[in-house]
């Protein structure tokens, strides 16, 4: 049988004097829908009051925060018991919501907000957008895209849009934006995540995100503190190594970060990077377990007095030298509120109510990262209304408007970095090969852009490539190469979670060099700009088009056909011959 708690009714104290009345916890029926008991009523008064209510257990409750998809689940699902137990059993703060439809993910949402005695905050990936996590929202080009134009108000309309179709749907936070430079090729998961490598411009743009997002009522995040960009290991493997002192770090790693605390950013998460210039001796901890840098540098030196978020617990660059319960506690003493994603919740709470037990951790540092987590709830209105209203959800998420937004700057984003035959396409339609790669095989990279294409009067024969691709595929990819005048190749290569590398796989960058090497050959790339690197080469046309979401597609389908202007800047350096600055510029086909 599950558990119950009583009913209650909070009196909060908003920052504008008035006191409001909100419903405190429901009964914890074994079935959804059964009716609620009349609430009783409260003196509870403010966030200290609210503190003050919580057993040690429902203290650490508000610092977990579990992973759950957005999906439809039934509510008598295993899984779905599953997310009820977080709140029962943990009295967990707060869910970081992943991949689903609008109404699936809200209706969840607005289930597990009215079983929880406090208010959840929802917290999601939105680095480009509500479409990162929401199937049918607005899908905006990566954040190097934002780089290549350059411009504060497309970084601000970015965060505009994704608070209003976030907070739409029940979501109140977004980990983002990236504050990483991007200053290594070789990195393996920033990529263009990141604004660019330029410290001053990268904080220009976050600082202009984190402004579009709060004033349009979604909370920010700046990560990966100190900076995961100049690293060549994916920490959901292991753990990279920043080899950057004191001097680096103020100079370069550190200045978007010090931008986004000035635009008044609501936390930073932590980097699961380890620096050993702040070690005291032995093997070198990640910065997420580090004091010297979480306490040190971030609260002592940054002055940043917001909620601090490790990155995901789970990840095989914590969990796996350090378990589930003892990461977590070893976190909470460097300086984070909020622990992401434990690798089990249970064992993670159960290890923090130990070590407060046991007098490792004190009840005021508790306290401390409590009151800031129920703060935040206050101040996204959460004790004012928890729940969103379904209905409303169509006239926001995926709005026309919206997209007319992410297109535009879709559109100005395109960087040429060679020119190669592009103007054989814009100066007359004819016979095409598209040939399509994409790194997962439900990515659905191409679909717009045949279709742009073949409505501006080019003949399209496409054929799709993927990893498991042998070479019965590729001798097939050949055989429409050989058909068509020209090649279009389409790639989305892009950074991945536990792969470890951004590359395109040898068959494929032999078969664009060799192509390159007797036909017309455009390489528009969806994703990674580096790809130069593997294709020394290719002289054909080179255009980057940043990742697969429909804008950017049809962005290339009407700079190769309609001639539209192209007009984007490198924001990060490719090589020699192609630093940061670059692109070449082609005015509108009259």
């Amino acid at each position: 049988m599950r558990h119950t708690a009583s009913v209650g009714i909070l009196v909060v104290t908003l920052a504008c004097g008035h006191a409001v009345a909100v419903q405190a916890p429901l009964e914890l029926q074994p079935a959804l829908g059964a009716p609620t008991p009349a609430p009783m009523r409260s003196n509870v008064t403010g966030v200290d009051s609210i503190l003050k209510t919580l057993s040690l257990r429902e203290k650490v409750g508000q610092l977990i925060m579990p992973w759950l998809l957005g999906d439809y689940v039934s509510t008598e699902a295993d899984r779905f018991n599953r997310a009820l137990s977080w709140i029962d059993e943990h009295a967990v703060g707060g869910i970081i919501i992943s991949i689903g439809s609008p109404l699936d993910a809200a209706a969840k949402l607005n289930t597990l907000q009215r079983r929880s005695r406090l208010p959840l905050i929802v917290a999601a990936d939105l680095e480009w957008g509500a479409a990162m996590r929401i199937t049918g929202a607005t899908g905006f080009p990566m954040p190097m895209a934002f780089g290549a134009t350059g411009r504060e108000l497309d970084a601000y309309q970015l965060g505009r849009v994704t608070a209003l179709e976030a907070r739409a749907v029940g979501i109140h936070w977004t980990f983002s934006p990236v504050a990483d430079l991007n200053n290594n090729p070789d990195n393996p998961i920033i990529n263009t995540r990141s604004f660019g490598e330029e410290p001053e411009e990268v904080g220009r743009l976050v600082a202009a995100y984190i402004r579009g997002a709060s004033e349009h009522g979604l909370m920010t995040t700046a990560k990966h503190f100190p900076g995961h960009g100049d690293t060549g290991t994916d920490s959901h493997l292991s753990v990279p190594v920043l080899d950057a002192c004191w001097d680096r770090l103020d100079r370069l790693e550190l200045k978007p970060f010090r931008a986004a605390i000035a635009a008044g950013v609501t936390s930073v998460m932590t980097a699961h990077i380890a620096l050993p210039c702040f070690q005291d001796n032995g093997s070198p901890r990640p910065a997420t377990l580090l004091p010297a840098m979480m306490s040190g540098v971030l609260r002592d030196s940054l002055g940043f007095d917001g909620i601090v978020v490790t990155d995901a617990l789970s990840m095989g660059a914590i969990v796996s030298q350090y378990g589930a319960g003892e990461s977590a506690v070893l976190a909470f003493e460097a300086g984070s509120d909020l622990l992401l994603i434990p690798d089990d919740v249970g064992r993670a709470a159960n290890a923090m109510v130990a070590a407060v037990e046991s007098g490792r951790i004190g009840i005021d540092r508790l306290d401390a990262s409590v009151r800031r987590l129920l703060r935040a709830k206050e101040e996204a209105g959460l004790f004012v209304r928890r729940t969103v209203s379904l209905d409303s959800i169509p006239g926001v998420v995926g709005h026309p408007d919206h997209q007319r937004i992410a297109d535009d700057i879709a559109t100005r984003a395109l960087t040429l970095i060679q020119a190669g035959p592009i103007q054989q396409w814009r100066r007359r339609p004819g016979r095409t090969a598209l040939l399509t790669y994409a790194e997962e095989t439900n990515l659905s990279i191409g679909d717009v852009l045949i279709g742009e294409l073949r409505a501006l009067g080019e003949t399209v024969n496409p054929f799709r490539l993927y990893p498991s691709s042998g070479s019965m595929s590729y001798d097939s990819a050949r055989a429409i190469i050989d058909r068509n005048d020209r090649v279009l190749f389409a790639t989305s290569v892009r950074p991945i979670a536990g792969r470890g590398h951004v590359d395109l796989p040898v068959q494929l960058a032999a078969l664009i060099t060799g192509t390159d090497a007797r036909k017309p050959t455009v390489l528009a790339s969806f994703g990674s700009p580096y790809l130069l690197n593997q294709l020394t080469a290719f002289d054909g046309t080179y255009l980057l088009a940043w990742n697969t979401v429909a804008a950017n597609e049809r962005a290339v389908a009407n700079a190769l056909r309609r001639g539209t202007p192209i007009g984007g800047r490198l924001p990060i350096t490719l090589s020699h011959r192609f630093p940061r600055g670059h692109g070449i510029v082609l005015l509108p086909v009259r």
